[in-house]
C-alpha cells in the first residue's frame, strides 16, 4: 500500500472509526487508541480490498471487534472509567448525543451504525455476526429506549 493510499483512507475513515469506538467505549482516549489500532492493521494488511465499500466494511468491522476486545481486557475490568465531557460535536445536537450515551452499548452500536454510518440492517447483521431480524429487533428496542429517555428529559 502506498503512503498516499493510506493517508487518503485515514482522512476518509478516521473520524468514523473514532465515532464507532467512542460509542462502544464511552472514553475519548480509548476510542482514539482503537481507531489508531484499526488504521495500523489496515496499513499492515495492505491494499488487497476489492472496492471502497469493502474497505469501509472491513474497517468498521475491525473497529467493532477491537472495541469489543478492549471491553474484555483484564486491565479494563480492574479500572474505573473517568467521567469526561464529550467534546465531539454531534450532527443532531448535544441533547440527542448525550441521551445516546446513556443507552447500553449494544443499543448504541446498532443505532450508530444504522443512523450515523448509513448501514443497512443486513450489513450490520453481517458485521456483528447476528441475524438481520435480530438487528431489526435491537433497533426497534433501542429506538424505544431512546424515545423514553428523550420524553423523560422533556
Amino acid at each position: 500500500m502506498t503512503d498516499e493510499a493510506f493517508s487518503r483512507a485515514a482522512r476518509t475513515y478516521g473520524d468514523t472509526l473514532f465515532r464507532v469506538a467512542y460509542h462502544a467505549l464511552q472514553n475519548r482516549a480509548d476510542a482514539e487508541d482503537v481507531a489508531q489500532t484499526v488504521l495500523l492493521k489496515f496499513y499492515r494488511q495492505g491494499d488487497a480490498l476489492e472496492s471502497e465499500a469493502h474497505r469501509k466494511h472491513w474497517l468498521l468491522r475491525v473497529a467493532v471487534n477491537c472495541a469489543n476486545r478492549f471491553h474484555a481486557s483484564p486491565w479494563r475490568r480492574r479500572t474505573e472509567p473517568l467521567s469526561e465531557a464529550l467534546s465531539v460535536p454531534a450532527p443532531e445536537g448535544e441533547d440527542l448525543w448525550e441521551e445516546l450515551r446513556r443507552l447500553p452499548e449494544k443499543d448504541r452500536t446498532v443505532l450508530h451504525l444504522y443512523y450515523y454510518e448509513d448501514m443497512t440492517t443486513e450489513e450490520i447483521a453481517q458485521m456483528l455476526d447476528r441475524n438481520p431480524a435480530t438487528v431489526r429487533s435491537q433497533l426497534l428496542r433501542a429506538r424505544a429506549k431512546l424515545k423514553k429517555l428523550l420524553v423523560e428529559e422533556g
